[in-house]
């Protein structure tokens, strides 16, 4: 984070990053993360079983909500974040689940290129008053064969 603050980027303030505000009624203990790769700590991430702020309407068991999905600056550049989305992809063929969502804001040019190059899609936009805008983007971890052989 202070790496972020220094290179001016917009980064989560630190009081976002509390224990009172990242648990909520979607976001639970048990759905945060921390990525490990050979015994070492790499980044971390809160993955959730509903989001009712930006997908109320979603069945249950269709999706994960991936949010602060963070990597230690050490790890940059080595496809740190592509590999956490992997793995979470591998958990969620197991499980049955067809979707990784997630939101950024849309105005976030960097955020965008990296989850476009993971293989994410921007499904919707909610534009607000104030006038920024949030990109709602999804990953399809069921391709068509995984879900034929789910179906028999």
């Amino acid at each position: 984070m202070e790496w972020g603050q220094e290179k001016q980027l917009r980064v989560w303030p630190k009081e976002w990053l509390t224990r009172e505000e990242l648990l909520t009624e979607d976001a639970a203990e048990e759905d945060f993360g921390v990525a490990k790769a050979g015994g070492e700590s790499l980044g971390a991430f809160i993955l959730q079983r509903q989001d009712g702020e930006y997908w109320p309407d979603a069945l249950k068991g269709e999706a994960v909500y991936l949010h602060k999905l963070c990597v230690l600056r050490e790890f940059a550049h080595q496809n740190a974040a592509r590999k956490i989305v992997e793995a979470i992809a591998c958990k969620c063929r197991k499980e049955g689940i067809s979707y990784i969502r997630l939101d950024t804001a849309l105005d976030e040019k960097k955020v965008r290129k990296i989850y476009l190059g993971m293989g994410f899609k921007i499904v919707d936009i909610i534009d607000y008053e104030n006038g920024r805008s949030m990109a709602l983007y999804e990953y399809e971890v069921m391709n068509k064969t995984h879900q034929e052989g789910r179906k028999s």
